[in-house]
Protein backbone atom coordinates (compact mmCIF):
# COMPACT_ATOMS: atom_id res chain seq x y z
CA UNK A 1 0.00 0.00 0.00
CA UNK A 2 2.85 2.42 0.86
CA UNK A 3 4.43 1.76 -2.54
CA UNK A 4 1.25 2.97 -4.27
CA UNK A 5 0.92 6.09 -2.10
CA UNK A 6 4.31 7.61 -2.97
CA UNK A 7 3.55 8.08 -6.70
CA UNK A 8 0.13 9.53 -5.83
CA UNK A 9 1.69 12.01 -3.41
CA UNK A 10 4.28 13.03 -6.00
CA UNK A 11 1.59 13.53 -8.66
CA UNK A 12 -0.52 15.54 -6.20
CA UNK A 13 2.46 17.75 -5.32
CA UNK A 14 3.19 18.34 -9.01
CA UNK A 15 -0.42 19.30 -9.71
CA UNK A 16 -0.41 21.77 -6.82
CA UNK A 17 2.92 23.22 -7.98
CA UNK A 18 1.61 23.77 -11.50
CA UNK A 19 -1.56 25.34 -10.09
CA UNK A 20 0.37 27.84 -7.97
CA UNK A 21 2.76 28.61 -10.82
CA UNK A 22 -0.03 29.47 -13.25
CA UNK A 23 -2.38 31.07 -10.75
CA UNK A 24 -0.01 33.89 -9.86
CA UNK A 25 1.73 32.01 -7.06
CA UNK A 26 -1.48 31.76 -5.10
CA UNK A 27 -2.09 35.51 -5.31
CA UNK A 28 -5.63 36.47 -6.18
CA UNK A 29 -6.43 39.34 -8.54
CA UNK A 30 -6.51 42.59 -6.68
CA UNK A 31 -3.63 41.72 -4.41
CA UNK A 32 -0.53 43.79 -4.78
CA UNK A 33 3.05 42.95 -3.99
CA UNK A 34 5.42 44.95 -1.83
CA UNK A 35 8.00 46.65 -4.01
CA UNK A 36 11.48 47.74 -2.98
CA UNK A 37 12.67 50.60 -5.17
CA UNK A 38 16.36 50.59 -6.11
CA UNK A 39 18.42 53.68 -6.83
CA UNK A 40 17.32 54.49 -10.36
CA UNK A 41 19.43 55.61 -13.29
CA UNK A 42 18.27 58.79 -15.05
CA UNK A 43 16.67 56.67 -17.80
CA UNK A 44 14.85 54.50 -15.25
CA UNK A 45 13.75 57.60 -13.30
CA UNK A 46 12.35 59.04 -16.53
CA UNK A 47 10.56 55.75 -17.14
CA UNK A 48 9.16 55.85 -13.61
CA UNK A 49 7.69 59.31 -14.22
CA UNK A 50 6.09 58.17 -17.51
CA UNK A 51 4.85 55.00 -15.80
CA UNK A 52 3.25 56.99 -12.94
CA UNK A 53 1.40 59.19 -15.43
CA UNK A 54 0.21 56.45 -17.78
CA UNK A 55 0.30 53.07 -16.04
CA UNK A 56 0.14 53.43 -12.26
CA UNK A 57 -3.64 53.77 -12.05
CA UNK A 58 -3.90 50.07 -12.88
CA UNK A 59 -0.43 48.67 -12.11
CA UNK A 60 0.33 50.70 -8.98
CA UNK A 61 2.81 53.55 -8.45
CA UNK A 62 5.80 51.18 -8.38
CA UNK A 63 4.32 48.43 -10.60
CA UNK A 64 3.20 46.38 -7.59
CA UNK A 65 -0.37 46.02 -8.85
CA UNK A 66 -3.80 47.30 -7.75
CA UNK A 67 -7.36 46.06 -7.83
CA UNK A 68 -7.42 47.30 -11.44
CA UNK A 69 -4.35 45.57 -12.83
CA UNK A 70 -1.65 43.01 -12.05
CA UNK A 71 1.75 43.60 -10.52
CA UNK A 72 4.48 43.85 -13.14
CA UNK A 73 6.99 43.02 -10.42
CA UNK A 74 6.06 39.38 -10.80
CA UNK A 75 7.61 36.28 -12.35
CA UNK A 76 5.04 36.39 -15.18
CA UNK A 77 6.67 39.55 -16.47
CA UNK A 78 10.31 38.51 -16.22
CA UNK A 79 12.26 38.85 -19.50
CA UNK A 80 12.20 35.09 -20.18
CA UNK A 81 8.39 35.01 -20.02
CA UNK A 82 7.42 38.47 -21.28
CA UNK A 83 10.27 39.92 -23.29
CA UNK A 84 10.49 43.66 -23.85
CA UNK A 85 8.49 43.32 -27.06
CA UNK A 86 5.44 42.34 -25.01
CA UNK A 87 5.48 45.76 -23.33
CA UNK A 88 5.70 47.57 -26.67
CA UNK A 89 2.78 45.51 -28.02
CA UNK A 90 0.75 46.03 -24.83
CA UNK A 91 1.01 49.81 -25.09
CA UNK A 92 0.36 49.86 -28.85
CA UNK A 93 -2.42 47.29 -29.19
CA UNK A 94 -3.57 46.35 -25.70
CA UNK A 95 -3.53 42.89 -24.17
CA UNK A 96 -6.10 40.12 -24.01
CA UNK A 97 -6.42 38.92 -20.41
CA UNK A 98 -4.55 35.63 -20.04
CA UNK A 99 -2.69 35.38 -16.70
CA UNK A 100 -4.99 37.38 -14.46
CA UNK A 101 -8.71 38.10 -14.10
CA UNK A 102 -8.57 41.87 -14.49
CA UNK A 103 -10.03 41.91 -17.97
CA UNK A 104 -8.40 43.06 -21.16
CA UNK A 105 -5.92 45.95 -21.15
CA UNK A 106 -6.73 48.65 -23.69
CA UNK A 107 -4.00 50.23 -25.81
CA UNK A 108 -2.28 53.18 -24.13
CA UNK A 109 -2.11 55.68 -26.95
CA UNK A 110 -0.57 58.42 -24.82
CA UNK A 111 2.86 56.75 -24.74
CA UNK A 112 5.38 56.69 -27.55
CA UNK A 113 7.80 53.91 -28.42
CA UNK A 114 10.54 55.96 -26.75
CA UNK A 115 8.37 56.30 -23.62
CA UNK A 116 7.86 52.53 -23.50
CA UNK A 117 11.63 52.03 -23.81
CA UNK A 118 12.14 54.13 -20.67
CA UNK A 119 9.27 52.39 -18.86
CA UNK A 120 10.89 49.02 -19.62
CA UNK A 121 14.19 50.20 -18.11
CA UNK A 122 12.28 51.23 -14.97
CA UNK A 123 10.33 47.96 -14.74
CA UNK A 124 13.37 45.75 -15.36
CA UNK A 125 15.46 47.62 -12.77
CA UNK A 126 12.70 47.27 -10.17
CA UNK A 127 12.12 43.61 -11.08
CA UNK A 128 15.82 42.88 -10.66
CA UNK A 129 15.93 44.69 -7.29
CA UNK A 130 13.00 42.58 -6.13
CA UNK A 131 14.40 39.21 -7.19
CA UNK A 132 12.08 38.64 -10.14
CA UNK A 133 15.10 37.65 -12.26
Amino acid sequence: MKDKMVPLLVIGALIMGVYFLFSGGGKKPGTSVAVKLPVLSSTAAGGQAIFKTNCSQCHGPNAGGTTQGPPLIHKYYEPNHHADGAFYRAAATGVRAHHWRFGNMPPIRTVTTQDVSKIIVFIRDVQKANGVF
